[in-house]
């Protein structure tokens, strides 16, 4: 092995250090373990607060330096000579331990205009629920409200000297390096939830392609997966179909033992059918065993280059602080080559297929890929409280119910059918307040629950229960709104938690029409015998009821499933 591509161990300060030999400009980076899946909804956003209050102080440098704020863990990070690595990492655990709280309000502004610049992946939320690593979906809700001391309180418990790892690439350790952080302990990885309760799953959202993940262990058979994916996409979607200009799949390390595959491909609208189908065949392949030997040394030579690049232990530096502070031992680049060698394509397979078993796949809107085996994911509640009940004016049977244990929306169909989104108090991630009197209760679950009083007629009595039963910490009090809702708009959407219309397939149109046809066949003569043969002496009184009876009966038989297919169906 040569020395200078491996990963050496040490402590600075008692924190545990990862070393390894690069030419040029000394890189380094200081992890904490901690992260937005350490947070709660109500309180979003207090790790990202303090990363910036953390690198205020350093100002306006020549050197190259920033923070990120990640799903688990928080880095700090920056590029320069030796004398500037070590004003940068000191003066982080300096600011650490006194965060310039002067700068508090204006950081949060900067948080909220970086917040509006960036976009939400969804699958983390349909996967996760509103806790954990399904917070990375939401906004930062949290931070208007954070006080000094809460923000103290976050740094002082999370930031500490044994939750974190720090990392340094150069041609020697720098001298004269200190690093001062509170006292404190090494924090668990966050625990994993879920909101699936079947999968694989889909939900229907968005009109930019086909997107996927799915969660599989962190090995290097799961690694090889990934890029054959790549692979396949990149030659069925774009080279052969010419359906997909980004067709392309990833792999991140969860450091909990577990890793995601992530792929995308993109379709513009009347392209989206045929990317969908072309996706799920190529899965369908890999799941069959379709793994070409060619393709597999291809991928596994393209992994092996990067890992025997020079720089390859400095560019697994980083990463391997992760997996220290997550408990996981920390591997060179050349036992992850050694790993690789040995994969087998059986291997392969058996990853593509523990992938298809936890698939969440989202497909464009108006879409489904129930077809294709993937079951919808829940969007709306099993069960409605048992409470006082609000009817909205025009609302086209929509209810809100308010009971001792939760809150529900329901909507209720010509036929009778309700649907049903509930948000017990026990379970509600976030209350959003509006000083109007307009609530929005997100569950654990991701479920949403609208209190609108405009829409409701809901009295303050109910709404003071409401806000009593929430736990406090949960509640985030937001400026006031430009225009609360009053009444529903003629156009407006379906109830939180109901599903959209699905499009309409070939068969159900094909059916709808032959059901229309024949009912109208039937329908004619049982119109002409209820007019026409009403007093026809033959026939009877009787014998007429009994004919036009029959006849209606098996016009409306035919009639009925057309028209629920019309109704609950929309055109594609």
């Amino acid at each position: 092995m040569n020395p200078q591509a491996a990963i050496h161990s040490t402590q600075v300060d008692g924190i545990p250090t990862l070393f390894a030999y690069a030419p040029g400009p000394m890189r380094a980076g200081l992890v904490f373990r901690v992260g937005v899946a350490d947070e709660t909804l109500a309180r979003a956003g207090v790790t990202h607060l303090v990363e910036h209050l953390a690198l205020h102080r350093q100002g306006l440098a020549d050197y190259h330096f920033n923070g990120e704020t990640k799903a688990a863990f928080t880095h700090f990070y920056m590029e320069g000579v030796e004398h500037e690595v070590v004003a940068y990492l000191q003066g982080v655990c300096a600011s650490l331990c006194d965060l310039p709280m002067e700068r508090l309000e204006t950081e949060k502004e900067i948080l909220r205009t970086e917040e509006a610049r960036r976009g939400s992946a969804q699958l983390p939320l349909w996967r996760y629920g509103a806790q954990g690593y399904g917070l990375v979906s939401y906004p930062e809700w949290g931070v208007r409200g954070l006080r000094p001391e809460d923000v103290t309180h976050w740094a002082q418990t999370w930031f500490t000297q044994g939750n974190a790892v720090l990392w340094i690439a150069g041609e020697r350790m720098p001298a004269g390096l200190t690093l001062k952080l509170p006292a404190g302990g090494r924090r668990p990885m966050p625990a994993v939830t879920s909101a699936l309760p079947e999968a694989p799953a889909y939900f229907s959202e968005g009109k930019g392609g086909v997107l996927l993940d799915a969660v599989v262990a962190d090995t290097a058979a799961a690694r090889l997966y990934a890029g054959l994916l790549e692979r396949e996409l990149s030659r069925s979607l774009r080279q052969e179909g010419g359906y997909s200009y980004t067709a392309a799949a990833d792999f991140t390390s969860r450091r909990d033992g577990m890793a995601l595959v992530t792929a995308f491909a993109d379709a513009l609208p009347d392209k989206q059918d045929a990317v969908l189908g072309g996706f799920v065949d190529v899965l369908a392949g890999l799941q069959a065993g379709r793994i070409g030997q060619a393709d597999l040394d291809a991928v596994r030579g393209r992994l092996d280059s990067a890992l025997a690049a020079p720089d390859a232990a400095a560019k697994r530096l980083p990463g391997s602080a992760e997996d220290l502070l997550a408990g996981r031992p920390v591997r060179s680049p050349d036992d992850v080559r050694a790993e690789l060698r040995a994969v087998t394509a059986d291997q392969v397979h058996a990853v593509a297929r523990e992938a298809a078993t936890t698939a969440l796949m989202q497909v464009p809107a108006g879409h489904s890929a129930d077809w294709a085996g993937y079951t919808e994911a829940p969007t709306e509640s099993v069960y409605t409280v048992t409470g006082r009940r609000f009817r909205q004016d025009g609302g086209q049977g929509r209810s809100l119910v308010v009971g001792a244990d939760g809150v529900s929306t329901t909507a209720q169909e010509p036929d009778g059918t309700e649907h049903a989104a509930t948000v017990p108090y026990r379970s509600c991630a976030v209350m959003l307040c509006w000083p109007d009197g307009g609530r929005r209760l997100i569950g654990t679950d991701g479920l949403i629950v609208e209190v609108e009083p405009g829409l409701y007629d809901i009295d303050a009595h109910t709404l003071a229960t409401i806000d009593a039963a929430v736990p406090s910490q949960a509640l985030v009090w937001l400026p006031p709104r430009q225009q609360p809702p009053r009444k529903p708009a003629p156009s407006a959407a379906p109830a939180a938690g109901r599903p959209a219309l699905k499009r309409r397939t070939v068969l159900q149109t094909i059916g709808m029409l032959l059901l229309g046809i024949l009912a109208v066949v039937f329908g004619l003569p049982a119109l002409a015998v209820t007019v026409f043969e009403s007093g026809d002496k033959d026939l009877g009184t009787g014998g007429w009821l009994v004919l036009s009876g029959f006849l209606w009966g098996i016009t409306g038989l035919l009639a009925w499933p057309a028209i629920r297919i019309a109704r609950t169906t929309r055109r594609g």
